[in-house]
């Protein structure tokens, strides 16, 4: 899953950044209350940490302004601001959680998690098709007895992939997703990550195959079974 984080103390931004990918999530860092705002309207992140006190646009400002553009993404605000009002400010203008300078780590990720499964884009534990599962807590791939597990990009494109099952990916919208706007990735690190998949597939003896169509994207595609063959039975 993409985070965005909006911090503008540069020590405090990177120790976010290790703490979260630690978890496997992907990390943009944003140090302006301005291009905080443009980021989170882009629709590529899943969830949002963002301090009050920033230059350009306070956090306040750029919560209420997200709402106003019906971006529903869940915040998560961070600041050392103590009275009630500020924290009551903020949840008014649209902030999810407030969250108190210093924290504890376990503490912000299980504020980060609650958030993320109200949002609803993790209700489910895993995605499946074809008898093949993903473990959106583990990153782990399996099929029957066989699995492996997902670096952070492969688990996002795979991700994707699953939740839209047979509908084709355009190669951009990966690269969107995944790698985000900033990033210097070229278009041919897709078709790497794609590559890489694969092998993973091929290694845990999955039925599924990622399809690629000229000029269009990816899909999953279920490989031909010859008859009587049956789907291996998902362990318990």
């Amino acid at each position: 899953m993409r985070i965005l984080v909006v911090e503008d103390e540069v020590r405090l931004a990177s120790t976010l950044e290790d703490i979260l990918t630690a978890e496997n999530y992907l990390v943009d860092l944003s140090y302006d209350g301005i291009s905080g705002l443009d980021n989170a309207l882009s629709g590529i992140y899943d969830g949002m940490i963002l301090d009050v006190m920033l230059p350009g646009m306070d956090g306040f400002q750029v919560v209420r302004r997200m709402r106003r553009e019906g971006c529903s993404l869940p915040v998560l605000m961070l600041t050392a601001k103590t009275d009630v009002g500020d924290r009551v400010n903020g949840l008014d203008q649209g902030a999810d959680y407030y969250l108190t300078k210093p924290f504890e780590q376990e503490e912000l990720l299980a504020c980060l998690r609650a958030l993320l499964r109200r949002q609803g884009e993790v209700v489910q534990e895993e995605l499946e098709y074809g008898g093949v599962s993903l473990n959106l807590q583990t990153c782990v791939l399996r099929y029957g007895s066989h699995s492996t597990r997902l670096s952070s990009r492969e688990f996002e494109i795979m991700r994707l992939l699953l939740t839209n099952k047979e509908s084709i990916i355009p190669k951009g919208t990966i690269l969107l997703k995944v790698w985000g706007y900033e990033s210097s990735a070229e278009d041919n690190v897709v078709e790497v990550y794609i590559s890489f998949l694969r092998k993973k597939l091929h290694h845990i003896k999955a039925p599924v195959q990622i399809e690629a169509v000229r000029r269009m994207g990816y899909h999953l595609q279920l490989e031909e079974k010859t008859e009587g063959e049956a789907l291996p039975r998902k362990e318990e």
